[in-house]
């Protein structure tokens, strides 16, 4: 899970979180090629971190690589992260319920 842990990700697979804020020219625009040259491709923690999503997790060696062009262990996805949504979302309620 990005930043809880002791050795949490520090580069998810995703544009949003590995792209830095580009202010100096509010009309800027990113292309895909552009992200791959300046971004994805370097090997430093993302500019932005994607607090609490769960990316894809270690292989069957349980070996981890923390790269963005890793994707499989890095991208945080919908499948991926809708498991423990759906375990929190059972916890809260019967938190939520026991305390009624």
């Amino acid at each position: 899970m990005v930043g809880f842990g002791n050795n949490p990700p520090t580069q998810a697979h995703h544009r949003g979180a590995s792209v830095p804020n580009l202010s100096k020219d509010a009309l800027a625009q990113v292309s895909c090629p552009m992200s791959f040259v300046n971004w994805f491709n370097k090997n430093v923690p993302n500019a932005n971190e994607l607090t609490g999503a769960i990316v894809g997790g270690p292989d069957r060696y349980d070996k981890f690589k923390d790269l963005r062009s890793e994707s499989a262990m890095t991208e945080p996805t919908t499948y991926t992260n809708s498991l423990a949504v759906g375990v929190l979302a059972k916890l809260a309620a019967t938190t939520r319920s026991a305390n009624i």
